[in-house]
């Protein structure tokens, strides 16, 4: 695991100063999966604190309604704090006292990884420290006052776009400042080793308890498995306990955003603005300008925004392991309002993504056809940029009216 490449991808580029660090971890993360007594803690708070495993539920209003295949969600939604980052934190949070440190950092897009980072601060006794993009503060700012309450301190971050790719360059300089007691619980399967295998990892209970459940509710395996795609951690998680199957095919769905143009949207695959690269501690594919800058992104979704993705699912990209397709912002917002009036299930807007890509394609499918859709969180995050985007004017009333009274 030392150098730790997918293919082409991965790898460990970072500062001297960091290289023990980084060591340590890697030795650390390979004792604790080893031994018998942290798994069974693992396994132990990923049931009792987190309340895995989560269902795998059929949407029959919505299989009905599209005509095609049998539609199923895996409610990572259900987790505690509302998606499928608390399998990582959890993880990493034990991992931390493992090493006998004191402290994490963490960056956070969407929030939601935040927030677990937060509560399994609380929990396990840790300090933690937070990094924000200040314009994805803006966007989820309930999570920012949950994290505070729960005790982080949440640093906005004001440089270059102001969202993740900068939180995460923060945070990188705060681990190189104080690794001697402090642990960077990265989000997503993606930076220098172990981080990408790691993350991936903690994440594949997803996929573990789909091929039971499956088999279990369904009678086979899934014929294709929808994720959305921002840095990869949850599509990692349902994704790899299938790489070798030869009977599901698995999809990632991107941010297609505004449109194509250049700013517009968080592709790093089907785009020629995408190449090779190496920034921030790894190599994969990032969307890069022509004299390798790394370009701005956008998505309606704030955790899919990132810059870059994950060296092990670019790397089975490559290699046709997994399939790249996206969705762009009124897909999603469709596709979010489908489930939540056909279902009553109210999707993250990073997970309709997902949902979009998976009813686009359920449609020209049999029903003798089955496929499952990643579920990674909950929409509460999102009620303030989905209020914006439907023009609820009652609810930008509320919000004036709450503001006059709180002055």
């Amino acid at each position: 695991m030392k150098d730790q490449f997918f293919g082409r991808f991965g790898g460990s580029f970072i500062p001297e100063i960091l290289y023990n660090s980084q060591q340590q971890l890697i030795d650390a993360y390979e004792s604790a999966m080893s031994d018998a007594e942290f798994v069974g803690r693992l396994k132990s708070e990923w049931q009792h604190y987190s309340g895995r495993p989560t269902p795998l539920t059929f949407c029959n209003n919505l299989t009905q309604q599209i005509g095609g295949a049998q539609i199923y969600l895996k409610r990572e939604d259900l987790n505690h704090s509302g998606a499928h980052k608390m399998n990582n934190v959890i993880g990493q949070g034990l991992l931390t006292q493992y090493m006998g440190k004191t402290r994490v950092i963490a960056e956070t897009g969407a929030g939601q990884h935040g927030i677990a980072t937060a509560l399994i601060s609380a929990r396990l006794g840790l300090k933690c420290t937070i990094y924000m993009g200040a314009t994805d503060i803006k966007r989820q700012y309930p999570n920012v006052f949950w994290m505070k309450q729960l005790g982080a301190e949440v640093i906005p971050v004001t440089t270059g776009s102001a969202t993740l790719k900068d939180a995460l360059d923060e945070a990188m300089r705060d681990w190189a400042a104080n690794y001697d007691d402090t642990h960077y619980l990265i989000g997503t399967s993606c930076g220098c080793a172990p981080f990408p295998e790691m993350v991936a990892g903690f994440q594949s209970i997803i996929g573990e308890e789909v091929k039971a459940q499956s088999i279990n509710q369904i009678g086979k395996h899934p014929d294709r498995i929808y994720a959305c795609v921002g840095g990869g951690s949850n599509a990692c998680g349902i994704f790899l306990p299938f790489v070798d199957s030869s009977s599901t095919e698995l999809v990632g769905v991107e941010a297609g955003g505004r449109s194509d143009a250049p700013g517009d949207h968080a592709k790093r695959f089907n785009t020629d603005q995408a190449r090779f690269g190496i920034a921030q501690g790894y190599a994969t594919r990032f969307l890069q300008d022509s004299e390798g800058q790394l370009m701005p992104t956008h998505s309606i979704s704030a955790g899919l925004d990132y810059v870059g993705v994950s060296p092990i699912l670019a790397d089975l990209e490559e290699n046709g392991k997994v399939r790249m397709i996206s969705a762009n912002d009124d897909e999603v917002m469709t596709a979010f309002s489908q489930l939540m009036r056909n279902e009553g299930i109210i999707p993250a807007l990073e997970s309709a993504h997902a949902v979009a890509g998976g009813l686009r394609e359920a449609k020209s499918m049999s029903p003798e056809q089955s496929i499952v859709i990643n579920l990674s969180g909950r929409g509460d995050k999102d009620i303030f940029n989905v209020a914006k985007v439907m023009k609820d004017e009652p609810f930008s009333a509320f919000l004036n009216d709450f503001l006059l009274e709180a002055n």
